[in-house]
């Protein structure tokens, strides 16, 4: 199955208010659309903005060719036609840079142009952003379980195959090390690990030999082809044979053992102990088997070198999507607010800042019209977050995945000593979110 088109991902619903628009006369009104999160997912402290690197990315091919507009004569009528064969994208976008973290009610992304134009990027604009950050937010809690041990995510088979290219990326970004996904090193430059799967053991599988001929056949075989520092799997069989034979045939300068099954933490203890036993104080040990952020803060004591995360991670650890929203605020400059009941939206073009004592640790998310900056309170800083993105269309934002990376890294140590922790609570800091001082807001 090949990709749709970016154009292609949109709802039917944007084209026919695009089409009623364009026949009404307000498709040019100049709009501001805002993209934020009503609440984080149960239990989170915070979230990680990731995707718009890819958003900015795929804007430069959001186009309806002649083939993509026959499908849509359809239901869309001749001007409607008309208006999507010359559509380009030609407004700005502002909003969080990624890597940065986010809270209720944080303008993540303010998408300004024309009605017309921007009400067709609903879609595509939430679908990258609800699975990216969904997957970087659960991904930074696994980084700070690890403590400072490397995470490979490998969850490629567990999600589709389009989406494990993403979140592969949104993972990397998060802290994670690598990931086992070829296409993400080639996309965007993700380190590509991984060695090999319990098929490979079984393999060297005989009529002539006994299950350690077979094991030790299969590390010689990985050993010739990888070299010493390789990562051999000791659980096919009998882990403690496992880990025998991975040290005659590797010896004790041997990279790694991997444990993919079982009471991990007493199988890690387990294999440490013999490990050292066998002169291999060296050898590192990594574990795999359905961890997420919980089971990695288990395994904190015990002597574990580094993890494989798989179907958690690329799933959003239970969170698959961020909840982000994509609503209207504003219209020829004035503020416009929808009143539902639990789904209230606050009026306004709007950016942000994070409040933060002198010692850096952050503590209020301040959200205000952009005309009308508040003042910061005394003994605090402010850290404006809003930043451009994209300007007439074209991407103008430092996008630079090691740069998303070091800005998590910061953001997760402004956070209060609790805001990392696992357990079920309010968000690390809270949000306040100032009105427009000036009348004429729209309710």
């Amino acid at each position: 199955m090949t990709s749709s088109p970016p154009a292609l991902l949109t709802d039917k619903y944007e084209l026919t208010m695009l089409a009623a628009a364009l026949r009404g006369g307000t498709a040019h009104r100049r709009t501001t659309f805002e993209v934020f999160a009503r609440r984080l997912p149960d239990g989170r402290r915070y979230g990680v903005t990731a995707g718009t690197a890819r958003l900015a990315d795929v804007l430069q091919q959001f186009r309806f060719d002649s083939g993509m507009l026959d499908e849509l004569a359809a239901f869309c009528d001749q001007d409607t036609l008309n208006y999507l064969a010359d559509y380009r994208f030609a407004g700005d976008m502002d909003g969080y840079p990624e890597g940065e973290l986010y809270f209720p009610g944080s303008p993540v992304l303010s998408v300004h142009g024309t009605f017309a134009e921007c009400v067709v990027l609903e879609t595509l604009t939430l679908s990258i952003l609800n699975h990216d950050s969904a997957v970087a937010s659960a991904a930074a809690r696994m980084v700070s379980a690890a403590e400072g041990r490397p995470l490979i995510e490998m969850g490629s088979r567990r999600t589709h195959e389009q989406a494990a290219v993403a979140a592969a990326r949104a993972a990397y970004l998060a802290g994670f090390a690598g990931s086992s996904n070829l296409a993400a090193q080639r996309s965007h430059g993700v380190p590509a690990l991984g060695t090999s799967a319990h098929a490979f053991t079984l393999l060297h599988t005989t009529t002539r030999q006994d299950r350690s001929d077979w094991e030790k056949a299969a590390f010689r075989a990985q050993v010739a082809a990888l070299g010493t520092d390789t990562t051999l799997l000791v659980d096919t069989y009998d882990i403690t044979a496992g880990v025998a034979h991975a040290i005659e045939v590797g010896g004790p300068q041997l990279g790694a053992v991997r444990i993919d099954s079982g009471d991990l933490g007493v199988l890690a203890r387990q294999v440490r102990r013999q490990l050292d036993s066998l002169g291999a104080t060296g050898t590192r040990i990594v574990v795999s088997g359905d961890l997420d952020e919980f089971g990695i803060a288990a395994l904190r004591a015990e002597p574990v070198d580094s993890y494989g995360v798989g179907t958690s991670v690329v799933t959003g650890s239970g969170a698959p999507t961020a909840g982000m929203v994509y609503k209207l605020v504003e219209v020829d400059g004035i503020p416009v607010e929808k009143r539902s009941t639990h789904k209230q939206s606050h009026g306004g073009r709007k950016q942000a800042a994070r409040l933060a004592k002198a010692s850096g640790t952050a503590v209020e998310e301040v959200v205000f019209p952009v005309d009308e900056p508040p003042q910061t309170p005394a003994g605090l800083i402010g850290r404006p977050l809003t930043v451009p993105l994209v300007r007439n269309g074209e991407p103008v934002a430092d996008f630079t995945l090691a740069v998303a990376r070091e800005r998590v890294a910061r953001g997760l140590t402004e956070l209060p000593w609790n805001g990392l922790s696992l357990s079920k609570g309010d968000p690390a800091i809270p949000t306040r979110i100032v009105p427009p001082a000036r009348a004429g807001t729209v309710r």
